[in-house]
């Protein structure tokens, strides 16, 4: 092993000596190209005309962009160049294989890290990138026969040897040679570490069943349902890295996709991913900001949080029951049915068409209209229709206009007026006609989707007429009353936003998002069936990512057929749904405490073993207070970094804070402005999906407090935060579910 040991020092020794030869030649020519772009800059400011009318000069002014355009590109590609060669600089590679082709003589040995490394002049290739074709060998297969899929197409060999290495500060820690995908060593070092305030790369340690989805390009819809801790969203942002690195095939940049995210404290925490991948980030919205975006500054709809928090806060009361059925009608596949018909019944029957007559003569009748907008064979939205009518009909006033203001010109004419009083008196009787007039075509050439979302509710006839052959909530009568009385206060809740976003992308079509062909939902079944409808509007060409666990979903029932309704609204070509089934995130007595909560057989889960879950009963409040900073403390001194309290509702969390706050040191988490740091947090446990802590400690998980199948989800999504330790605490007699 000794000679072996030595080959590899030699190699990693001559790879950082190549990274650091490209690296300085790259940052002479970012030196010459940084003096050309301001020459270029310059030259187009002192000789070109940008005001002039001159078609030659116009044209030379154009040529000068070009070239500051081209220079400029050229500047920041080798700014990237040069920050890839500082990223890999002190771990060049991670893992390398031997692999033999088929019928081309003894195998190549590939390395593989974050960026491709390879020597100028000579040409070799040192360190493949993780997302090359070849490198798909590493993750996938065991030394034995194996295959990659290449640009010329099925590549078949045999893989004589996988192994991998710890290289840190360019110096060789150790390596070692593997027989599985990834050596579970690799794995237990990696997830024994401390929980990170952002969220890390795994390129390391990609599994094969998640090789296979970063690398999917086959299909338009990809699905993935996995269980806490399978590393979904990390894979959804591996993916997002290849998609880009494969860019070059289909023309893909960072511009072009987007991240549905849950919410901002989720977005802040995965901000790094993407960057530490060599990548440009990409925008990241959560629904409430697409929602702000439509609405413009009309409304403001209530965040998913509010929502949640007053749906759990008052979950065991009619009141939150009530709410919680408003939320579900309001999302179902029902009231998708409902809007269309609404929208059918509106076009038809509740636009009021009128006469169109001007100086006493009709222009068009209230039927021709109708029968005009009607017949929209182009599947037009009804406002740019209405909107083509209102033109057209202007079209046809004009010349009538002219003629009737000689008219009137020769009236006062008549009458010995002065020329200046004529025009004036002219155009004011020009001016009180046109507005007149606009206003009458404005009854029925606009169409507003808020008024008609009250409508709905206002009449109670039509609601029910709409609805006829639909099964409604028993509580239909209520949800109709709250919903009016909560739009006349001009208080939009968070289950309304989806509706109204339906109606007004249905009425006026957009244009918001036409360079978006990449879309990744995070989360997926916190979203209801209406919202996937609202995705399909707004992203109608792009391609999608949906991840999630039904598991995880906290105020509704978890229902299996969640991607079979997603594949169904989004209606892509080729659509794939793939399971996560294993955990990595938390040890083997963590995830099988969190699995006995829900009763949920055994999944799969990576050994790495740590210290039982503890359940910490307390006399009082106050008894329990006082362990919960004793041992936040005791924690901490042992070298765990993040250390969360992890409470019902942001309430409650407040409450906690408040308490804490006097005797230690301590960070509440806010849902919108909110970011994960290192030390004690206090964080509501609805919010924490997606994030994870070294320690979780749960605060009050009484059977007053824990006792309903809501309350039973939120403990389950609180403990699989955990990666090291949890510790639940209560008072008086604990839930039922631990």
């Amino acid at each position: 092993m000794n000679g072996e040991k030595q080959k590899e020092l030699a190699y990693l020794e001559e790879t950082i000596a190549v990274i650091q030869k490209e690296r300085a030649k790259e940052l002479a020519k970012q030196s010459k190209q940084k003096k050309k772009v301001i020459d270029a800059r310059r030259d187009m400011w002192e000789n070109a005309a940008p005001f002039s009318g001159d078609f030659a000069l116009l044209t030379e002014m154009n040529q000068c962009l070009l070239q500051v355009n081209q220079e400029t590109a050229g500047y920041q590609n080798t700014v990237k160049q040069i920050e890839d060669y500082n990223s890999i600089i002190d771990t060049p590679y991670f893992g390398r294989f031997d692999f033999a082709e088929e019928s081309c003589g003894p195998g190549e040995k590939i390395y593989i890290g974050l960026h491709t490394v390879t020597d100028s002049q000579t040409h070799q290739v040192y360190v493949y990138d993780w997302r090359a074709p070849i490198a798909s060998i590493f993750y996938r297969y065991e030394p034995g026969r194996a295959a990659y899929n290449a640009p010329a197409g099925l590549i078949h060999g045999d893989l004589l040897l996988k192994r991998q290495y710890k290289i840190r500060n360019s110096k060789l820690i150790y390596f070692f040679d593997c027989n599985r995908m990834i050596n579970d060593e690799m794995l237990q070092e990696i997830l024994s570490c401390n929980a990170s305030v952002k969220m890390k790369n795994i390129v390391e340690t990609i599994q094969k069943e998640q090789d296979l989805i970063i690398r999917n390009r086959d299909h338009d819809l990809l699905m993935v349902q996995g269980v806490a801790g399978s590393g979904k969203t990390s894979i959804a942002l591996h993916r997002i890295a290849f998609l880009l690195y494969d860019g070059l095939k289909s023309k893909l940049a960072s511009h072009n996709i987007m991240i549905i995210s849950p919410n901002p404290i989720f977005s802040r925490y995965i901000s790094d991913v993407l960057p530490g991948l060599g990548e440009e980030n990409v925008e990241q919205a959560t629904f409430e900001d697409i929602a702000a975006r439509v609405f413009a500054d009309r409304f403001r709809i209530e965040t998913r949080a509010m929502q949640l928090e007053s749906m759990i806060y008052s979950c065991r009361t009619n009141q939150g029951n009530a709410r919680r059925q408003s939320a579900d009608f309001k999302g179902s596949k029902t009231f998708v049915k409902i809007l269309d018909r609404l929208l059918r019944h509106y076009a038809r029957h509740m636009i009021p068409f009128a006469d169109v007559y001007y100086d006493g003569l009709i222009l068009e009748t209230r039927q021709q209209l109708k029968n005009r907008f009607l017949n929209n064979k182009t599947g037009i939205p009804m406002a740019k229709q209405l909107q083509r009518i209102e033109n057209w009909i202007w079209q046809k006033v004009h010349p009538l206009q002219k003629k009737r203001l000689k008219k009137i010109e020769k009236i006062v004419a008549s009458s010995e007026g002065h020329d200046l009083e004529i025009r004036s008196f002219s155009r004011l009787m020009s001016i009180k006609e046109a507005a007149s007039f606009r206003k009458r075509l404005h009854k029925f050439t606009r169409v507003d989707y808020l008024h008609l979302y009250e409508r709905l509710f206002d009449q109670p006839k039509l609601f029910f007429k709409l609805s006829q052959g639909l099964d409604l909530p028993e509580n239909i009568e209520q949800i109709l009353s709250s919903t009016r009385e909560g739009l006349q206060r001009g208080q939009v809740h968070y289950e309304d936003g989806a509706p109204l976003l339906y109606l007004k992308l249905r009425m006026e079509g957009h244009n918001l998002f036409p360079e978006i062909q990449q879309v990744v939902i995070d989360e997926a079944q916190d979203y209801a069936p209406l919202q996937y409808e609202v995705f399909k509007l707004l992203f109608p060409e792009a391609k999608y990512t949906v991840l999630g666990d039904i598991r995880q979903t906290i105020e509704k029932e978890a229902d299996p057929s969640l991607y079979d309704d997603i594949s169904a609204i989004l209606d892509k070509e080729k659509s794939i749904t793939l399971q996560l089934n294993k955990a990595y995130r938390s040890s083997y007595e963590i995830n099988t405490f969190a699995q006995r909560l829900l009763g949920l057989e055994q999944n799969r889960f990576f050994e790495r073993h740590d210290k039982e879950p503890l359940i910490v009963p307390n006399k009082t409040e106050q008894s329990m207070d006082r362990a919960i900073r004793r041992a936040a403390s005791d924690f901490l001194g042992q070298g765990f970094e993040s250390v969360a309290i992890l409470c019902k509702t942001q309430r409650e969390a407040e409450r906690v804070y408040h308490k804490l706050k006097e005797w230690i040191p301590v960070k509440l988490i806010h849902p919108q402005e909110g970011k994960v740091e290192k030390g004690l947090s206090v964080i509501a446990s609805y919010i924490s999906k997606g994030l994870e802590f070294d320690v979780v400690m749960v605060y009050g998980a009484n059977k007053g407090n824990y006792s309903s199948d809501l309350d039973k989800k939120l403990l389950y999504v609180a403990c699989t935060r955990a990666l090291h330790r949890l510790a639940i605490y209560y008072t008086g007699e604990k839930c039922p579910f631990i």
